[in-house]
């Protein structure tokens, strides 16, 4: 199966146009596509054409909305869709009076098995295509009421399940889609990616010059600990990972965003704040707190609200800029891989 949401608009009037099909109605089909119409929709094309391409096994959405929980407590909503293939992935939409944010996934499962996240909780199984992460977005811009032109999807956070950045090639493209003039238009301000440092690769993205917000999750002010927590470490330092992000901040003059989860008698003392402050007090960047949202299956302890409060406070001693990120979505599995682990647990308990 081939899916067209893979493609820009260009390359599926070269696609259409190998086919004997007019390349105006490439135009119409990829306005369709982003409209998160399919094939049984009025979509404004002979009857002839849409068999052509049903016939070539070219799929328009590859991903639906399966589950859809939202927290009585917040206004998040949890997604879980399903792939083509039978695999299933997830992500959170997070609305503010500014506008609404997409958090979205970039593989199916992950590699890195951080000790705070589900998403490695099942191993991995693949990387997303670009039209697949693009299809999250799709989906869910319909379901709340947006159009292409009319857009209700305000930001994108590349922060779901899975490693961005180890799924460069259709992380890439799904970027330059998303932000085309003949699609969605998001500019790049508006887009988020979090990585756990893979420093080659945060190289290459600043060498694209593709200035989105790359946030960082560091979770740790040394690498004894990181180690611990974060198998990356071991092929990764702390050293290696900040003279990577120096260089994207050098080539971008963007702002670094590090993600810093406190766990409780792991990382969250006045000493890791003293030590955490020393580690990026060079760098142009702001600290994002998370208060650990503990996870089935992984053996980390919340830590008092107080405590949260106190580091927060010795990092402003520092000079280091810092918020404490209120808990979301607690109440609807919101935490990266929790949703989706429940629903495969549920499968094999069947």
């Amino acid at each position: 199966m081939t899916q067209l949401l893979d493609y820009s608009k260009e390359e599926l009037r070269e696609i259409f146009a190998s086919l004997g099909i007019e390349k105006f109605r490439a135009d119409q089909v990829y306005l369709a596509m982003l409209s998160g119409k399919d094939y049984d929709d009025n979509i404004n094309v002979p009857k002839s054409v849409i068999n052509q391409l049903i016939d070539k096994n070219f799929l328009m959405q590859s991903v639906k909305i399966i589950r859809k929980l939202e927290s009585k407590k917040e206004h998040t909503t949890k997604f879980l869709y399903q792939l083509s293939d039978g695999n299933i992935i997830e992500g959170v939409l997070l609305s503010y009076k500014f506008g609404n944010t997409l958090c979205v996934s970039t593989q199916v499962g992950c590699k890195m098995n951080c000790a705070f996240c589900a998403s490695g909780l099942n191993g991995f199984v693949r990387n997303l295509s670009a039209g697949e992460i693009l299809g999250q977005v799709v989906a869910v811009n319909k379901m709340i009421g947006g159009t292409v032109k009319k857009r209700e999807i305000t930001n994108i956070v590349l922060m779901g399940s899975g490693e961005p950045l180890d799924n460069f090639d259709n992380v890439v493209k799904f970027l330059n889609n998303i932000m085309s003039k003949d699609g969605f238009m998001m500019s790049a301000r508006n887009i988020s990616l979090s990585t756990c440092g893979l420093p080659h690769k945060i190289e290459k993205l600043a060498d694209l010059q593709i200035p989105i917000t790359l946030c960082v999750s560091l979770h740790a002010p040394n690498d004894a600990i990181r180690n611990k927590i974060m198998p990356i470490s071991k092929s990764y330092t702390i050293a290696q990972i900040l003279d990577a992000v120096k260089y994207y901040n050098t080539v971008t003059n963007r702002r670094i965003i590090f993600e810093y989860i406190l766990i409780d008698k792991v990382n969250n003392s006045p000493t890791h704040a003293r030590e955490l402050a020393e580690l990026l007090k060079n760098i142009p960047c702001h600290v994002n707190l998370i208060r650990l949202n503990p996870v089935d299956g992984r053996d980390l302890s919340q830590p008092s609200m107080e405590s949260c409060i106190k580091f927060q406070n010795a990092l402003a001693r520092f000079n280091i800029s810092a918020t404490l990120r209120r808990s979301l979505g607690d109440d609807v599995e919101g935490a990266c891989g929790q949703l989706r682990n429940k629903v495969l647990k549920e499968k094999r308990d069947i």
